[in-house]
């Protein structure tokens, strides 16, 4: 078998094994990735879930957040402002009080207050959902650590390992109850 050059050699070394898979994005698991692929479907699935008035609802309300609306009002009402003050010549008053003006005004402001406070009752559902689910996710995790805290002294026991260090250990063998918490959370508030 011959000898390989050095330069054969560093070439060699540079090039991954053909059986290593590619690498991870750093900072992204398998895990995190299968989540993220999760949340994303479940959106979509909730955005073709929604109703027909509630697409119309964010589909105005994002439209009127955008620069495109703020042009096209900056237009209309411009043209309207500077018309009716006789500044454009060629053009003839027809509303010199601007009273149709702020009529129309008023009630597109009606309506547009409206349809955001369709997409920020929407909005506020879904933090409501994920408020819940965070809420789960930490009791379910806080009973987790609690049941490996527990398996942890008994192995230290079996053992004979001292575990009398942490004074906190028995509290921490203890499952939280949530409602207890939200108890405490609500006595120590100040009262108005």
């Amino acid at each position: 078998m011959d000898a390989l050059s050095d330069g054969q050699q560093m070439e060699q070394a540079r090039r991954p094994a053909p059986t290593r898979p590619p690498p991870h994005p750093p900072g992204l698991s398998s895990v995190l990735e299968k989540n993220i692929r999760a949340l994303q479907e479940r959106r979509r699935r909730e955005e073709a879930e929604a109703t027909l008035e509630v697409r119309i609802a964010d589909g105005i309300t994002q439209f009127t957040g955008s620069m495109l609306f703020v042009y096209l009002h900056l237009g209309f009402f411009g043209t309207w402002i500077l018309s009716n003050l006789g500044w454009i010549p060629g053009v003839p008053q027809w509303d010199p009080s601007f009273v149709v003006l702020a009529m129309i005004a008023s009630v597109e402001a009606i309506f547009l207050s409206t349809f955001v406070l369709i997409s920020q009752n929407r909005m506020a559902e879904n933090a409501d959902k994920r408020a819940d689910l965070d809420l789960q996710i930490s009791l379910l995790a806080e009973h987790e650590i609690t049941k490996l805290t527990e398996l942890v002294t008994a192995i230290a026991k079996r053992l004979d390992v001292r575990t009398e260090v942490v004074p906190e250990l028995g509290e921490i063998t203890e499952d939280v109850a949530p409602e207890a918490v939200l108890d405490e959370i609500e006595a120590s508030k100040p009262r108005d």
